[in-house]
């Protein structure tokens, strides 16, 4: 099996799969029950933040567990809208956000928010000039991703995040679902007020996750119950959960300081054995990209195809982002670059983890030729 896919998910590390199997057998109390068993398992909770803030060199209290970024974006947007909509109604972000980012403003539409979506040029990079100048009195919220989960460019956050800071009436959250253990993000001082991240596509578990989120910062819950998670996420914790996600954020992050010239190799290979097929386009720009994503387009051949021959030899690639690729078939990031109805629409996505080989790549390169190739045969 050759995966390619990791922008979608990622293998699970055997040491991530052990702590969540070795924190549920033996910590498996509630741990806001009193007794004994319910005082190991919130010291252990406890243990948890403390080791993740500790890795993102920020403060314990700043760290929420969460189910993921579907719900960490959900939190950080509509708990910042609801809480502060007394004070204004504007948000900014951009044409090319996740699902989770995108259709968590448009919901806020009809709840009356007024929502600024920034363009993108054709690397699929916002204009920090056209951001600072889109600021209003009544601006509440910046949401911008830091690396896009389906062409891999990177936005200027830390420019982003010194506009941020001479308006200290907005928040500033960051999506960085696709960037963490690729590209380094400071968190600290930056800024930022708000960060998401997954534990699936960093080597973790589904349904684990992390929002940073400063001492500053005031969010109205979406979830009322029990008050755990400084009361911002009610609900009895995924303990085992937590604990793998820390396990899986120091292991990527070692990775990250340690394999990614590797990474950035692999890409440049990739890259140049794409540019010499035949009638394949890159949609993803070689200068303002992360290393792990790769998108192209083969005009006149539907992805889903190509996806399918590949699939029966064991490799496996996307088209879009996995929460939205069984919708429409053009791709909203490709075509708010400026690229033409035939490029996003036939838009596929390679998306690498340290893991992945050299050979791996070489073998897919052959493949994806026979197949382009077996195609237009057909098609002839």
């Amino acid at each position: 099996m050759i995966y390619l896919d990791n922008s979608a998910t990622t293998k699970p590390h055997p040491d991530v799969l052990n702590s969540f199997h070795q924190v549920s057998e033996r910590f498996f109390a509630n741990p806001s029950s009193i007794h004994q068993l319910g005082g190991e398992a919130e010291k252990l909770l406890q243990k948890a933040k403390q080791q993740a803030a500790q890795i993102l060199l920020v403060d314990e209290d700043e760290i929420i567990f969460t189910s993921g970024g579907t719900e960490g974006n959900n939190i950080a947007i509509k708990g910042i809208a609801l809480e502060h909509q007394g004070r204004g109604k504007h948000i900014i972000t951009s044409q090319i956000e996740h699902p989770s980012v995108f259709e968590a403003c448009k919901s806020l539409e009809k709840l009356g928010f007024e929502v600024t979506y920034l363009p993108v040029n054709e690397n699929g990079i916002i204009s920090v000039t056209e951001l600072e100048n889109a600021i209003r009195h009544d601006t509440i919220l910046i949401s911008i991703m830091h690396v896009n989960n389906e062409i891999g460019s990177v936005q200027p956050i830390e420019e982003i995040g010194e506009i941020a800071k001479k308006h200290p009436k907005l928040s500033f959250h960051v999506d960085h679902v696709q960037g963490l253990g690729k590209i380094s993000l400071k968190l600290a001082n930056s800024g930022i007020d708000l960060c998401t991240m997954s534990g699936h596509k960093v080597h973790g578990l589904k349904g684990t996750g992390i929002l940073y989120s400063n001492k500053r910062t005031k969010l109205f819950p979406l979830f009322h119950g029990g008050e755990q998670e400084r009361s911002i996420r009610s609900g009895t914790e995924n303990l085992a959960g937590a604990v793998a996600m820390v396990k899986a954020l120091r292991l990527i992050k070692d990775r990250e300081k340690n394999e990614r010239n590797s990474l950035e190799v692999l890409n440049h290979y990739l890259r140049t054995e794409l540019e010499q097929i035949q009638g394949v386009y890159l949609n993803t720009s070689p200068d303002t990209a992360a290393p792990h994503i790769l998108n192209f387009s083969v005009p006149g051949i539907k992805p889903e195809v190509i996806i399918h021959m590949l699939g029966e030899q064991g490799i496996y690639i996307s088209t879009k982002s996995a929460c939205s690729s069984k919708q429409l078939d053009e791709s909203r990031i490709v075509s708010a670059c400026g690229f033409k109805q035939e490029r996003s629409t036939s838009a596929l996505r390679v998306s690498l983890s340290y893991d992945n080989t050299k050979e791996e790549v070489g073998t897919f390169i052959i493949k994806l030729k026979e197949a382009i190739q077996q195609l237009k045969e057909v098609m002839e």
